[in-house]
């Protein structure tokens, strides 16, 4: 559906314009599929980055600058989320060896458990892309990593 349909607006400013209200509303669209997704293993989207994180290093630890540093929310406070994912269980935090100013996060059993369970029902969240093909798929990465710069 246009985006034009979808918010009930028959014009824009600028295709520019249009393409900055397509990408917030679509990334909103994303965002609710995805919070949807994860509701169903009790963890939100912005816990899930920070587990995946710990797995993509795991066995060696993060720290809380390092999470910071590579969230794709980075207004997420994650000093909060790695606290409630402790008491999940899902990672736990030790003194660092080198700094003990500094804390040494690692991911947990059950939290790496997790994660595989999320990534066997993945392609059902993945389902709400497959309007494009992988060859669309992969031009649209393409042009979003442009966006970016």
């Amino acid at each position: 559906m246009k985006i034009e349909d979808e918010i009930k607006q028959q014009s824009f400013k600028s295709q520019y314009t249009k393409l900055l209200v397509n990408l917030l509303f679509t990334g909103n669209w994303i965002h609710h599929f995805n919070k949807k997704f994860l509701k169903g293993f009790q963890v939100s989207p912005e816990q899930y980055n920070v587990l995946r994180i710990l797995r993509g290093r795991n066995p060696l630890p993060a720290n809380i600058n390092m999470l910071n540093e590579r969230m794709l929310d980075k207004m997420s406070n994650v000093s909060r989320l790695v606290e409630k994912l402790r008491l999940k269980g899902l990672i736990i935090r030790k003194e660092c060896e080198k700094d003990r100013r500094q804390v040494d996060i690692f991911i947990t059993e059950e939290g790496l458990k997790l994660l595989d369970e999320v990534d066997k029902k993945l392609p059902q969240l993945e389902l709400q892309f497959h309007s494009l093909n992988e060859e669309e798929a992969t031009q649209l990465n393409n042009l979003l990593d442009k966006l970016r710069g």
